[in-house]
């Protein structure tokens, strides 16, 4: 696969900076996990199997919502079933957000520093999580971060992270003359899945423990996006 893009007649060109969400852009203590278990538990009347989400094979909630069911009801879900989990869990993160909003927090910076990339004429950002489409705008909306992005790519249909990313890189592609393609995230997921498709990455720990990812190849670390200068000098580097 290549991640160059040479549209004729188009705008100058641009490096497309793709980030992931949750731990990312935005906390949230593991209460969005939380909230996909018990959705399922109160749609099916089972016990979801667990949310260290490591223990799947792909970290999309197509892929998990998927592996649970199959394990349970020996078959994949119909898309009316997968709709009325969703609607579930919409309903349950969109009401946790309510009743304590100061658990779901930005990732300091990070809204100022999409801004910021909007504003630069170098720069294309985008949005590539294993989220589908509808939590991830409302985790995105309230951090204050455009909840309808043109250029991304989500879990809905994806069996893989790589698709994820792909859907991103094709959409923004098909606008802008990308040159260049980096991806953001925190998790060592994001480290090997960049390395299956050549991509540089910039990795975010906010606990500081960057030793983690560095384990598995990652060389540029960032703790949060604060100042957002650093995080330039970090995406140019990168991109040389």
């Amino acid at each position: 696969m290549v991640y160059l893009f040479r549209v004729p007649y188009l705008a100058a060109v641009k490096t497309f900076v793709l980030f992931d969400i949750d731990g990312t852009l935005l906390y949230s203590e593991k209460t969005d996990s939380r909230s996909f278990a018990t959705s399922y538990e109160a749609i099916f009347g089972l016990a979801f199997p667990t949310i260290d989400w490591t223990k799947f094979a792909e970290v999309t909630d197509h892929v998990i919502f998927r592996t649970a069911f199959y394990d349970h009801f020996d078959r994949y879900p119909t898309e009316d079933e997968r709709v009325t989990f969703e609607d579930h869990y919409l309903c349950d993160l969109a009401a946790s957000r309510e009743k304590r909003p100061e658990e779901f927090r930005e990732v300091p910076g990070s809204a100022e520093l999409w801004r910021r990339l909007e504003a630069d004429d170098r720069f294309v950002p985008g949005i590539a999580t294993g989220g589908w489409q509808r939590p991830a705008a409302i985790k995105l909306a309230h951090v204050g971060i455009p909840s309808a992005h043109p250029y991304a790519g989500y879990a809905n249909g994806k069996f893989s992270r790589v698709d994820i990313l792909n859907e991103a890189i094709e959409l923004a592609g098909a606008v802008h003359e990308i040159d260049r393609v980096t991806y953001v995230g925190d998790a060592v997921r994001d480290v090997t899945t960049t390395q299956k498709m050549g991509l540089p990455l910039i990795g975010v720990r906010r606990k500081g423990d960057h030793d983690e990812l560095r384990r598995f190849g990652a060389d540029r670390i960032v703790t949060d996006f604060n100042p957002p200068q650093a995080f330039f000098n970090h995406l140019e580097e990168l991109l040389a």
